[in-house]
């Protein structure tokens, strides 16, 4: 069994077991959290998709651990003017451990 959830702006594909890093989440370090915008859910060859979203579904999570991502560089140039500009950027991400999913 699938769904997809959408959190921090992002869609995912989840099943249970499985490990993700999405945006921060404000939650401690073991904290199970309920996700309850659930997009589609999946069980074989059965697809229920939702109008947004599909009711009565829901996905329980766990915080695993927070943690900054690789670090991203940016590095600006306008050619012929003497101009550089470099910058770097590391997202900071929450791990959550998916546990089941109710549809």
């Amino acid at each position: 069994m699938y769904a997809v959830i959408k959190t921090g702006g992002k869609q995912y594909r989840v099943a249970t077991g499985e490990k993700i890093k999405v945006e921060q989440i404000a939650a401690e370090v073991g904290q199970e959290i309920v996700i309850d915008q659930v997009l589609a859910v999946g069980n074989g060859s059965d697809l229920k998709i939702g109008t947004p979203l599909v009711a009565g579904a829901a996905v329980t999570v766990t915080v695993v651990s927070h943690g900054r991502g690789d670090k991203v560089r940016i590095f600006k140039m306008r050619r012929r003017k003497h101009y550089q500009k470099r910058q770097g950027h590391r997202q900071n991400y929450t791990e959550l451990a998916i546990g089941s999913i109710t549809a």
